[in-house]
């Protein structure tokens, strides 16, 4: 698992925005239709992708119990998908 390859994988996400107008994404939605709830958001902070490249504002989010980045790149929103093996 350590040299798991990765992609930049574009999705779409389901946002809150409060009042003061910060954006908290609940749900993130492959081109599959496969939708994942996002049960929490650990972190947040400006930061680059280190796998796939690009970057912006960087959620650390839990996602099914396991520890995943969702990343903000202007009005778009990417995640570092692991590459399947043949």
């Amino acid at each position: 698992m350590l040299n798991t390859r990765c992609r930049k994988a574009y999705v779409s996400v389901n946002v809150d925005i409060d009042e003061e107008g910060d954006v908290q994404p609940c749900y993130i939605r492959w081109d599959n239709g496969l939708i994942y709830q996002i049960d929490q958001i650990l972190y947040k902070c400006r930061a680059a992708s280190k796998k796939v490249g690009g970057g912006g504002i960087r959620y650390t989010v839990l996602i099914r119990g396991k520890e995943s980045y969702l990343f903000q790149e202007g009005s778009k929103w990417f995640v570092e998908a692991k590459v399947k093996r043949p």
